[in-house]
């Protein structure tokens, strides 16, 4: 019997030794390897090459977001389940652009979290209950014009952030604006606590989504 190969990423040691036993409880799953960080994460399931990786979201090290795109990129045959306590829309649509293929709480009852595994194994895509109403009433609401988003941005933030969605460099946005590289910096990472993004990436993604660039 072939069996679906998972590597657990979360930090928690008893969550993650309790998604350890509920997986080597089913005859054909089987834990090949662990991880308690995002860098570690990344390393492991591109040694490991699994074909379902369980993604907490906050991790020590770089974000989950960050390390789902780079196993993804990598390795695209592998599926990425997120397992967390967040159901924010921020956290779910920055996961789903990342290329997880589903997403789950970590509340989620053990025969749900099972079919979830194998569903996302299969190649298809899974949400939790309350993660599902979140992505359907995203897709209900209008979207918000360039000027109504980031409200806790200030002008020469958003105007960066414009710039930044245009695929501009610090140095260039410097430059542009005519201010020092500092001062871009500085207002880069003002940018990133505000948008509660991991890096350049995701700034980006959020500032297209709303329409900057």
């Amino acid at each position: 019997m072939e069996r679906l190969r998972i590597v657990i990423v979360e930090d928690h040691p008893m969550f993650r030794k309790g998604l350890r036993a509920l997986i080597s409880s089913v005859a054909d799953f089987e834990v090949v390897g662990e991880a308690s960080d995002g860098d570690q994460a990344v390393q492991v399931a591109l040694d490991l090459l699994p074909d379902v990786v369980l993604m907490d979201l906050q991790l020590p090290g770089q974000s989950g977001i960050s390390a789902i795109r780079e196993i993804v990129a990598a390795s695209p045959t592998t599926r990425i389940l997120v397992v967390t306590l967040f159901d924010d829309d921020d956290s779910v649509f920055a996961a789903l652009r990342a290329g997880a293929r589903g997403y789950i709480l970590k509340d989620t009852d053990e025969t749900d979290m099972i079919r979830a595994i194998r569903t996302i194994a299969a190649g298809e895509s899974l949400f939790s209950a309350a993660v599902a109403s979140r992505v359907l009433a995203f897709f209900a609401t209008p979207r918000p014009v360039a000027s109504q988003a980031f409200p806790s941005l200030t002008t020469r933030e958003r105007e960066i952030l414009h710039l930044l969605a245009r695929g501009r460099s610090n140095a260039a946005i410097a430059v542009e604006l005519s201010l020092s590289v500092k001062t871009i910096a500085n207002n880069v990472s003002n940018i990133f606590s505000k948008l509660q993004v991991a890096d350049r990436s995701e700034a980006i993604v959020r500032a297209r989504d709303a329409g900057l660039g």
